[in-house]
């Protein structure tokens, strides 16, 4: 991590989707987890160094995008028992506030919507640090992750388990790895 002080990090910033991972944790049958993420997702975001509650981010992940190894699951997580990427084709966050905990964590809160269901989320991010990469482009890195409850958000198909249980677990952990590269 370099030690460039946070006001020279001042700037617009893009996420670089070739270096960061949008993911989640899943549990299934109550015994193991399910990973996996989306390969389509764009993001955009202001920082400000000298106060970082002025900051905002907004990021568009297509639902359609989804990736967990699997075709087979990965198409029945499309269907309208979980993401219905058909009718709802992006999941949203936006910004509403982002508060500077100490020196290399942040907590970004704001509005999470899946299949059209709003709800105020608070990730924890650590910052990871910055660098210019060989192309001059001067990048950012941050790690975080926060659990939701699929069902607040509409997400309710299950199956039940002959001995007792359900196949798919409520909370889902979504995990985020971001690169984001200062804009001109």
């Amino acid at each position: 991590m370099t030690t460039t002080p946070l006001p020279e990090l001042t700037g617009n910033y893009a996420i670089d989707p070739a270096h960061t991972q949008i993911g989640f944790v899943a549990r299934h049958a109550m015994v193991t987890k399910v990973r996996g993420g989306f390969k389509e997702f764009e993001g955009r975001g202001y920082f400000d160094g000298e106060d970082p509650a002025k900051s905002s981010v907004a990021l568009t992940i297509k639902a359609a995008s989804i990736d967990t190894r699997n075709e087979q699951r990965d198409g029945h997580l499309r269907t309208n028992d979980f993401l219905d990427a058909p009718e709802y084709p992006d999941i949203t966050f936006s910004s509403t506030a982002i508060e500077q905990v100490d020196a290399t964590h942040f907590r970004l809160t704001g509005d999470l919507t899946i299949k059209d269901v709003t709800r105020t989320i608070a990730i924890d991010f650590e910052f990871q640090g910055s660098a210019t990469d060989p192309f001059g482009n001067l990048r950012v890195g941050f790690e975080g992750s926060v659990p939701i409850s699929r069902k607040e958000y509409g997400i309710t198909w299950n199956a039940a388990l002959e001995g007792g249980g359900v196949l798919v677990g409520d909370k889902v952990v979504l995990e985020l790895e971001v690169s984001a590269i200062r804009q001109p």
